[in-house]
């Protein structure tokens, strides 16, 4: 019940601002029309108040005024932490700057017109605009100019972390900077013309004529509405403060909340906030590209210890956390807010982590044990080979042997995980089962081994000898995940079936062959390969010996390996 009313709540303050980001729109268009003529003008503020002034167009935008404040300043008080990003900064100081501007447009137009009547034209909206000087201009315009700035702010946060926004994304940003231009140039176009027209009496005197104008009773009653009005909106926010500050003396007199992050770092306090607002207070750096609204991922966490104390996640939580592919044990940190007791929590991204991480991953990318298959291949001789060629050839020949080995990987249904100097490690099996990831581990092998023979056909006039490569292929249990720091982070395994097949490459060459692959292999894949010689080799790092076999020629393995797929 209480995501769904939160979810709730974050919908309404959505909608409720996208209607006065249409009515800023319809307002700043309705400037922009000004470039024909006055009387265009003129003619679209007919449509506009048509729309927005009618029953159903004012209680439509009131009501989404009213109800937009009202949820921001729910969510302010909510908000256990005041530490928000330079963006959410601006957006926030442009948001308050609505309330008091907001104040006197409504008042003098929206309760002007429903008490005394005003419906005033354009040019007697441009003319008090333009008599009381640049205070008015920046006064009036300003409204305007803050809100659009405001909703293009919310939707872009709202819409970056969508993959369907990056295209449109520089067409939006276009949008955003010409309607307000196209505004602003007719603006300041059409307000002298009408000051210039003002300086005919018999204009001005049919232009005061056709507006009927409140007495001085009225005026004095619209002026103080607007100045109890301002010291409303004073009073609503310290109150909003006030009620912040109550109720952090309340829960601190519960039990306490103690987060241990790596690095022997500590978070406490009481219960109630969110781990990611936890981390704001005690200063440790904590990815949140959405802010901590739940839609990015990017603040998720892995929770050890206390576990099994925490709430489950709402429907919200795990519809993100499965885009992800998270495991059990991993949170959104601004959506978790963990009762007192001990928590051992890690961060999963990098403080600094970007829109394009929130994007969707497997499982296996959080850190997950696997059965996999794990190719290691390496250029034989190749540094005397380097010895004797220019550095640009040296680099443009292992450009060639990376791209055939790394398509030949790839077209077997690997995932080639990292070029070391001459040599490359590749990983099958991070999806689908075991067996099929051998079979696609022995494919690779044999295309790897087509692949150098086309090279060096291909090299033939550019190399004195042929290249040699060896291949080790070993299976068995492995960690996989995402590790690293920063921009070298990356998918990759460790563990014993790692370093087993890093060490059958370099068997190679005391076999005198082109693969060496262990029978777990082998046996896993269903392939019989007992037509090439079995050795029983120690492998360091093992207590026990491993049966091999050595194939002289890679190319000459049985085509039994399934195709390519997403299995990988």
């Amino acid at each position: 019940m209480k995501s769904d009313r939160e979810r709730l709540l974050r919908s309404l303050r959505l909608w409720s601002g996208v209607v006065l980001f249409v009515y800023a729109a319809c307002h700043l268009a309705n400037h922009a029309v000004g470039l024909v003529s006055l009387r265009a003008m003129e003619r679209a503020l007919e449509l506009f108040m048509a729309v927005w002034t009618g029953y159903v167009g004012t209680t439509l935008l009131y009501g989404a005024f009213l109800v937009h404040v009202a949820l921001v300043l729910w969510s302010f008080y909510r908000r256990r932490s005041l530490q928000f990003s330079a963006t959410e900064w601006l957006q926030l100081v442009l948001g308050v700057l609505i309330l008091p501007l907001g104040v006197v447009h409504v008042v003098g137009t929206g309760v002007a017109r429903l008490v005394a009547g005003i419906d005033p034209s354009y040019s007697y909206v441009l003319f008090s605009i333009w008599s009381d000087g640049w205070t008015g201009v920046l006064r009036q315009f300003g409204l305007v100019l803050v809100v659009w700035i405001h909703g293009c702010i919310g939707l872009h946060m709202l819409w970056r972390l969508k993959a369907r926004y990056a295209p449109w994304r520089p067409l939006a940003f276009a949008a955003a900077l010409l309607l307000p231009t196209l505004a602003l140039v007719a603006f300041f176009q059409r307000g002298p013309e009408v000051m210039e027209l003002a300086r005919q009496r018999s204009w001005l005197t049919a232009m005061f004529e056709a507006l009927p104008l409140p007495d001085q009773q009225t005026i004095a009653a619209l002026l103080t509405a607007i100045d109890w009005s301002s010291l409303g909106i004073a009073a609503l926010l310290a109150g909003v403060f006030a009620a912040r500050l109550a109720r952090n003396a309340i829960e601190r007199r519960g039990a306490l909340v103690r987060l241990h992050y790596p690095n022997q770092r500590l978070a406490q306090g009481p219960a109630g906030p969110s781990v990611l607002e936890f981390s704001r207070f005690a200063g440790i750096p904590h990815a949140s590209v959405c802010g901590g609204r739940g839609r990015c991922s990017t603040c998720r966490i892995r929770v050890g210890r206390g576990l099994d104390r925490l709430p489950p996640p709402s429907a919200a939580e795990q519809r993100v956390l499965a885009r992800v592919g998270a495991p059990e044990n991993v949170r959104l940190a601004c959506q978790l807010h963990p009762p007192a007791g001990e928590y051992d929590v890690t961060p999963l991204l990098a403080a600094g982590a970007v829109a394009q991480e929130a994007l969707s991953q497997a499982a296996h990318h959080h850190g997950q044990e696997r059965e996999i298959a794990v190719l290691f291949a390496d250029i034989r001789g190749f540094t005397s080979l380097a010895e004797h060629r220019l550095p640009y050839d040296t680099v443009f020949v292992l450009n060639r042997y990376f791209r055939a080995v790394g398509e030949a990987i790839e077209a077997a249904g690997g995932h080639v995980d990292k070029f070391i100097g001459d040599g490359v490690m590749a990983l099958f099996g991070l999806k689908g089962d075991a067996p099929t990831a051998c079979r696609k581990a022995l494919d690779a092998a044999r295309r790897m081994a087509l692949a150098i023979d086309a090279l060096n056909e291909s090299l033939s006039g550019d190399l004195d000898a042929p290249l040699r490569i060896g291949i080790g292929l070993h299976a068995g249990i492995a960690i996989v995940g995402e590790m690293g720091y920063g921009a070298t982070r990356s998918l990759t395994a460790i563990g014993d079936s790692v370093n087993t097949a890093s060490r059958l490459e370099p068997m190679t060459k005391q076999l005198s062959c082109e693969l060496v692959v262990s029978d777990d292999l082998a046996r896993l894949a269903g392939i019989d390969l007992s037509e090439w010689p079995a050795h029983e080799i120690e492998v360091r790092g093992r207590t026990t010996a491993l049966t091999v076999r050595a194939v002289e020629d890679a190319a000459m393995l049985p085509t039994t390996a399934a195709p390519a797929d997403s299995a990988r």
